[in-house]
């Protein structure tokens, strides 16, 4: 039961972390500043992934066992991405521009904690067909 609990209360913060990266999302949007400012159209298209997911977390921590593939997806979803993050930061510190391994280690953690607490797989009862 410990363990179910600690399941539902990481669900819920991760969820609750996804689902409030909305307000990034609008601050991109609102005036085309991902356009405009940065340059960066990317970013609001990485925001829109993890937003929904954040909700599909929140949806899940009420019953987590019933939930196991969506956890399971987010928590790949989280180390590749944290993955790919970071080839970029090695990419970029060999053409000396410094980028912190922070944001790795944080995507890398959150999947790894995801995926610890993932509930076991239920059996599946076959029902009897005359």
């Amino acid at each position: 039961m410990k363990r179910e609990r600690l399941t539902q209360i990481v669900l819920v913060l991760v969820g609750l972390i996804n689902v409030s990266l909305i307000y990034f999302l609008y601050k991109d949007l609102w005036h085309s500043s991902w356009l405009l400012g940065g340059m960066n159209e990317v970013e609001p298209m990485f925001l829109s992934f993890f937003i929904p997911a954040g909700v599909f977390l929140l949806i899940a921590a009420r019953r987590p066992s019933e939930h196991r593939s969506m956890i399971a997806l987010v928590a790949w979803w989280n180390i590749a991405h944290g993955t790919v993050m970071a080839i970029q930061t090695v990419e970029a510190r060999i053409h000396g521009v410094h980028r912190s391994f922070l944001d790795v280690v944080v995507f890398i953690v959150i999947g790894g904690v995801l995926l610890a607490l993932l509930p076991a797989k239920r059996e599946v009862v076959a029902s009897r067909v005359a």
